[in-house]
């Protein structure tokens, strides 16, 4: 293992394009796995952070000597972010340790050992107490700890693994009004406003602002800016404080057959620094997990990205299946970049502004889509910004010049 020193398309496909796909796939390599990434090593008086950027599956400590240091273990992370020293603690080195775990290396002044560990309680960082031992025998077994359980993540891994089905809107649930213009050629792109109802999401801790709120206000001042521009038609999922299911979300969008779904958040951090917008796309995992359970699905007569896989056999339809996510992906991917470039002149993005995730508002299989935190409710200038109508125009631009560029990139490829 090598360490090294921590440093401060169309929317649908006609069959014959997915069987072509299908082929082009068998000789192509899969992708890379996405992960949690370690932002910094924290030391204080007896106690070492690590914090990360998401969530991670668990966590292991132990012991060695000869020479003195301390092992920690992180599944379903990569090694980055920054390190420091001090006290017990002489230097900091982080090292992948395999494809899904990242190995932390406390280099030691003397036998050492974690006394105890706690995740915190989003699941973004963990807390170890450091305690010195008068003699290297002394050094305890390995220790693990296990994020809380509404905020731990599965390991990486390539095997389907069906969680989370995809699901479909209420059957008494009233499609939204569609705004624009009246041309049904016109790509149709759905504007979810994040949480609702009994759902507050984030809370600020500057004025009490609710996500819920706000996301609303940002997804009519988007819609809005659309409709001005004329080119696309547009829809909300919720133009008022309701509640909806995550699954009612998505489906609306598959149901109304969109082109384009981006759903709005506010992002919250124990850190009130923490600030900044970001695009969050469909990991890897999370598409294999659902192309697998919606392969599986007893009622195949299903029509995915305008191929029915009723007439297919199981094999194949996974393979169609997998194809046309993959497909939703890069889509999704290149809007999300697109995002960054056009909304960067006027909105704040943080240093990474391009993640993956498994949320599961982003699991339709055949609709492109983003998720787009726009920025921290725990970070005072974010919160200004946010809820502010300058803030929300200035969004609303980023968005609308972004979908405006996609769009005439699409008719122009065709």
């Amino acid at each position: 293992m090598k360490f090294f020193w921590t440093l401060d398309s169309a929317r649908r496909h006609n069959y014959g394009m997915a069987l072509s796909l299908l082929f082009a796939s068998l000789f192509a390599a899969a992708p890379p796995v996405e992960a949690s990434t370690v932002q910094n090593v924290r030391i204080g008086d007896g106690e070492v952070i690590v914090a990360f950027d998401d969530l991670v599956a668990e966590a292991s400590a132990f012991s060695l000597s000869g020479p003195d240091r301390i092992a920690i273990d992180i599944s379903g992370a990569t090694a980055g972010g920054s390190g420091a020293s001090g006290g017990l603690i002489r230097s900091v080195r982080q090292g992948q340790f395999d494809s899904d775990t990242t190995r932390i290396v406390l280099d030691l002044n003397g036998p050492a050992r974690v006394r105890s560990g706690a995740f915190a309680a989003d699941g973004k960082s963990l807390h170890l107490q450091i305690e010195p031992l008068g003699s290297p025998d002394l050094v305890g077994q390995r220790q693990v700890f296990m994020p809380p359980l509404a905020f731990r993540a599965e390991p990486p891994s390539r095997k389907p693994a069906a969680k989370v089905a995809l699901g479909r809107p209420s059957q008494g649930l009233k499609l939204p009004k569609i705004y624009g213009p009246t041309d049904s050629n016109r790509p149709l792109v759905v504007i979810d406003a994040g949480h609702g109802g009994h759902d507050p999401g984030a809370i600020s801790p500057h004025g009490g602002q609710r996500e819920k709120y706000v996301t609303l206000a940002i997804a009519k001042a988007i819609r809005d800016r659309l409709i001005r521009g004329g080119r696309v038609r547009v829809a909300l999922t919720r133009d008022d404080d309701r509640f909806l299911v995550l699954e009612e979300r998505f489906g609306i969008a598959r149901k109304m057959k969109a082109d384009l779904f981006i759903s709005i958040h506010a992002d919250a951090a124990g850190n009130e620094t923490a600030s900044g917008a970001t695009v969050y796309t469909l990991s890897e995992v999370a598409s294999d997990r659902e192309a697998a359970k919606l392969a599986a699905r007893e009622n195949k007569a299903n029509i995915i990205n305008g191929v029915n896989l009723g007439g297919t056999d199981a094999e194949v339809s996974s393979i169609l299946i997998d194809l046309t996510q993959r497909e939703t992906m890069n889509v999704s991917t290149d809007f999300a970049k697109l995002l960054h470039r056009e909304g960067s002149q006027s909105v704040n993005f943080r240093a990474v502004p391009h993640r993956f995730a498994s949320f599961v508002v982003l699991k339709a299989p055949d609709t492109p889509s983003i998720l787009f935190e726009t920025g921290y409710l725990t970070n005072e200038d974010d919160v200004k910004f946010l809820s502010s109508p300058t803030g929300q125009q200035q969004l609303a631009e980023g968005v609308g010049k972004a979908v405006e560029i996609h769009f005439a990139r699409k008719l122009a490829s065709r």
